[in-house]
């Protein structure tokens, strides 16, 4: 079996909207915590105010083809529309060192 892998997607939150881009993350998350292969996941919030990157989501899931699958049937699902001026950069990572 292979090791899971994991998605790190930081988010540039526009002023005056973090507890809607939490509210849109959490739609998402509710999503995704039932699709096959998903694991995990945690939103962290910077502790300082000018952070470029006020949210980070970490999740963690069973394989990559696993995540492409439930991003796929979440576009489908939720469709596209977000958080006007939120902004993330997702990309999977894989644990190489311990």
């Amino acid at each position: 079996m292979s090791e899971p892998v994991i998605l790190i997607n930081p988010f540039k939150v526009p002023e005056g909207k973090l507890q809607e881009s939490i509210q849109y993350w959490e739609a998402h998350r509710d999503f995704m915590a039932q699709q096959p292969g998903y694991i995990s996941t945690r939103l962290h919030q910077s502790l300082q105010a000018d952070a470029t990157f006020q949210l980070v989501n970490v999740a963690v899931w069973e394989s990559q083809n696993a995540f492409y699958l439930a991003a796929q049937k979440m576009r489908q699902s939720l469709g596209t529309k977000g958080v006007e001026g939120l902004s993330g950069d997702p990309a999977l990572y894989q644990v190489i060192r311990d």
